[in-house]
């Protein structure tokens, strides 16, 4: 078992606050601090049994009001992984994986049981939206919990969305249901990195929200990012816009990727979903 200093080291780039205040018996929460994303998996299946257990995690997940506004695509049969393939080419990796799923927002069924009940739906709106893709993001974060805690390896893939009309004709999506993110999972095959983490001071707010000192924290975790694990010219965002950087660090690429729009066409997709987004 690593103790927590370490774990923290590991994930932060920083010595631990308190070290006499820091648990002493991290076992339960040394899977979390230590989590990585695995995107090579071994061929092993994951059996039926695993999997229902995976879901039923999944579906024991936080949800508000207890309205349950999500769904899982589970995806096994090879002609859909086939197309998903084609959808979303640059996910060739996550295509092969033992298990592939898409958490899905899902506001139609709520619609149903009001019609079922004789009662009129009337929240269909933003705040509706924001709870069904909460749900869905929760319930996905339960799975991934129990997966890694299995043995398996996750990634999230939010590149599901870069094709909405072709991924809903391949779930066969009805109105009301949309893509929240893709999910990947496998028996790793290799053990990756660990991903360091912004430092705490510049996401944990005390009290009330105070950014004054952002600048300074992100130089700082810019570079002992670098210092790891610097940021190679092929994983370097929008190159053929602004060329290589001599400095492969977080902030530049981040600065970079929201640049230029991303999924601009989201907001009308889920309005031809039947999402009211107002």
């Amino acid at each position: 078992m690593t103790d927590f200093a370490t774990l923290y080291r590991m994930r932060f780039g920083l010595d631990a606050p308190d070290p006499d205040e820091t648990p002493a018996d991290v076992s339960a929460i040394e899977p979390i601090l230590s989590r990585r994303s695995v995107r090579r998996f071994r061929s092993r299946p994951v059996g039926d049994g695993l999997l229902a257990a995976l879901l039923a995690c999944a579906q024991s997940a936080p949800t508000k009001s207890n309205l349950q506004q999500y769904s899982i695509a589970v995806l096994k049969d090879p002609d859909r992984r086939a197309r998903f393939l084609e959808i979303i080419p640059q996910a060739a990796w996550a295509a092969t994986a033992p298990l592939l799923l898409v958490f899905l927002g899902d506001v139609r069924r709520g619609r149903r049981i009001a019609a079922q009940r004789g009662y009129e739906h009337r929240n269909d709106n933003v705040d509706t939206f924001m709870n069904a893709a909460v749900d869905a993001a929760l319930a996905m974060q339960c799975f991934i919990g129990a997966a890694e805690a299995s043995g398996l390896g996750c990634c999230p893939l939010s590149v599901v969305r870069n094709r909405l009309d072709d991924l809903k004709d391949l779930l066969e999506l009805p109105p009301g249901v949309f893509p929240i993110a893709g999910l990947a999972a496998g028996w790793p095959d290799g053990e990756p990195d660990i991903s360091m983490r912004l430092p705490p001071e510049i996401v944990v707010h005390q009290d009330r929200y105070d950014d004054a000192g952002l600048e300074a924290a992100i130089d700082a975790y810019d570079g002992r990012v670098f210092a790891g694990k610097p940021i190679p010219p092929e994983r370097q965002r929008h190159v053929d816009r602004y060329g290589v950087a001599a400095r492969g660090v977080w902030s530049e690429n981040v600065a970079r990727q929201l640049s230029l729009p991303e999924r601009a066409e989201f907001r009308d997709w889920l309005r031809r979903q039947d999402l009211n987004l107002d």
